[in-house]
């Protein structure tokens, strides 16, 4: 599988990366929706047969479940797979249980001890990539650099990441760790597809300007664009969006039909599934460092590699990136009349 720089770092990763947030069973935001362990496992074993370096998971994935398997799991293999996880989120997150001040966020206190508590539910003494799950305004991005900072010099972390930045946040940040001479992100996860652009107004281009890696989240948009979605259907009995109703109404819409329909029209020319097209207009991307691919199933996993072996013509990624071009509105509408942004 090809490999990729991970921004201006020396990390290099495999084009997909395997998504651990199916691993472990959950009782909050991802109930009904992840495997069976045994499952789980052949998921993991394949993706790393496939070539993936990878793997992405958070403490808060299956309540801390998806870090123990995945430490499990990596263990005779952690000389030639990176562990990835990430920090900001409470525990039982949207369950209504009581959170505490340092329950979360961003804090020098936060991050520490949910450093401590993944090295030991991943039972590894480091991190490959620790990631901040979401920019947290409460908090001076100065204390955040430097107690990741920090655990770079225990030899507790390697390289630091963000997630859910904004592209004003992320610049900060980049400023901050210059200014003061700290660790700075070499990557940022951030979610992209053909139904989500937007990333593409300001986080995208500061990536590029900045040498910022990128990882991919919600690449099918949630499953939508993998080809079992079709319209005025309903969403197949144990899909994730007959299960997320909510998300499954904000997608039912026109633009997002179209989008599909095109995507599906260059399965057939190709010869191959829809995720597969709609992961490789991704993979055409020089920004994308490495696609985050959640699988339930071994078969879900061999759907979305089969990306790799479709190359999309120049007309082929013209035709999608006019389909699925959203209204960026002002500025940006503005200045690309003139030239790119």
């Amino acid at each position: 599988m090809e490999l990729r720089r991970l921004g201006n770092s020396g990390l290099k990763v495999s084009v997909l990366s395997m998504g651990a947030m199916t691993f472990g069973e959950s009782h909050t935001f991802m109930k009904g929706l992840t495997s069976e362990d045994d499952e789980a496992r052949r998921v993991f074993d394949r993706a790393i047969d496939l070539g993936m370096n990878l793997v992405d998971t958070a403490n808060i994935y299956g309540d801390g479940t998806s870090e123990f398997l995945t430490g499990q799991w990596v263990k005779e293999k952690r000389d030639r797979v990176l562990v990835a996880t990430k920090c900001r989120f409470p525990f039982g997150m949207g369950s209504g249980k009581p959170v505490g001040p340092y329950d979360q966020g961003l804090s020098r206190i936060h991050i520490m001890r949910a450093c401590e508590e993944s090295l030991r539910r991943l039972g590894t003494t480091h991190i490959d990539l620790y990631q901040v799950h979401m920019q947290d305004g409460s908090v001076p991005i100065d204390e955040t650099l430097r107690a990741l900072d920090d655990l770079v010099t225990q030899g507790k972390v390697r390289y630091i990441g963000c997630s859910n930045f904004t592209g004003y946040r992320l610049t900060e940040s980049l400023w901050s760790a210059e200014k003061h001479r700290t660790q700075a992100f070499v990557s940022v996860q951030l979610q992209w597809s053909l139904i989500v652009r937007s990333a593409e107004r300001e986080v995208l281009p500061a990536c590029r300007r900045f040498g910022v890696g990128t990882m991919i989240w919600s690449p099918l948009a949630r499953g939508f664009l993998s080809g079992k979605y079709k319209r005025s259907e309903a969403a197949p009995e144990g899909s994730r969006l007959a299960v997320w109703k909510d998300s499954m109404k904000s997608l039912d819409q026109q633009q997002n039909w179209a989008i599909l329909e095109t995507v599906d029209g260059l399965a057939r020319k190709h010869e191959t599934t829809s995720s597969a097209i709609a992961l490789a207009w991704l993979l055409s991307k020089p920004e994308t460092s490495t696609i985050v691919v959640g699988a339930r199933t071994v078969a879900q996993l061999e759907d979305n590699a089969k990306a790799l072996s479709v190359k999309l013509s120049a007309e082929d990624v013209a035709e999608l990136d006019t389909v699925s071009k959203p209204d960026w509105g002002y500025p940006y509408d503005f200045i690309g009349m003139r030239e790119p942004w």
